[in-house]
């Protein structure tokens, strides 16, 4: 990529909106899951009995388990957003912006 064009796309005000948009929601979705992430820990060091709790009685399967596995599931929900808002919207703009650049 030349110069004029990288100067281009870099003054463009709808590069700065796709710049502003895509790290906002990078670290919200991070902060989501960091808060999820380390809440378990928290959890796990603080009230360990409360995770170790049966899911009912007799049964071998704890609480934990599944709050484990709604942790996995979580990570993959926020990366559904992500790339939903990606092709939906930045992906969008990213086009508006090579073509305005092309001109």
């Amino acid at each position: 990529m030349n110069d004029e064009i990288l100067k281009r796309v870099q003054s463009n005000p709808k590069f700065v909106e796709l710049v502003h948009k895509k790290t906002g929601l990078g670290w919200k979705l991070t902060l989501i899951m960091l808060v999820i992430y380390y809440g378990f820990i928290l959890m796990l060091a603080f009230a360990p009995k409360t995770l170790g709790t049966p899911i009912a009685a007799g049964a071998t399967t704890t609480i934990g388990m599944p709050i484990g596995v709604l942790i996995i599931l979580s990570a993959f929900v926020l990366t559904g957003i992500y790339v939903r808002k990606a092709n939906n919207e930045f992906d969008v703009l990213n086009k508006q912006i090579v073509e305005e650049a092309k001109q």
